[in-house]
């Protein structure tokens, strides 16, 4: 008999930046609803699976990287990361920062929303 595994929504959020890190960047946007919606500082909203790849595949300044999750903290459908990528951009700059970012995620934990924020020194 088979063995049902549920992957809970923290476990997804898990999986979504392993595949990043991975380099599955479609395998990635599998993981939102068709509908989602991707905030992300200094672009407009990405609304929908093709919009969100697009980022991806074409608009993403990084090259390659590890994000590395210091806090997962789940409350309900919602999920919470802090954390810090490593990496390098297209162009081979390094590139390290400290990022938080909250995931909302359906019941079967597809992610329908995503808000990043980054730490920069602004003011």
């Amino acid at each position: 008999m088979a063995t049902l595994v549920t992957r809970t929504h923290a476990d997804t959020v898990r999986h979504y930046f392993d595949l990043i890190d991975d380099g599955d960047l479609l395998g990635s946007v599998a993981l939102f609803t068709p509908d989602a919606v991707y905030h992300r500082p200094g672009h407009a909203p990405f609304h929908g699976t093709d919009a969100i790849a697009h980022f991806y595949v074409e608009l993403r300044p990084i090259r390659s990287g590890r994000h590395t999750l210091t806090a997962v903290i789940t409350e309900g459908a919602r999920v919470g990361v802090h954390g810090e990528f490593h990496g390098e951009s297209h162009d081979g700059s390094p590139v390290d920062l400290r990022f938080a970012d909250f995931f909302e995620l359906t019941r079967d934990s597809a992610i329908a929303r995503r808000d990043t924020y980054f730490f920069a020194p602004l003011v």
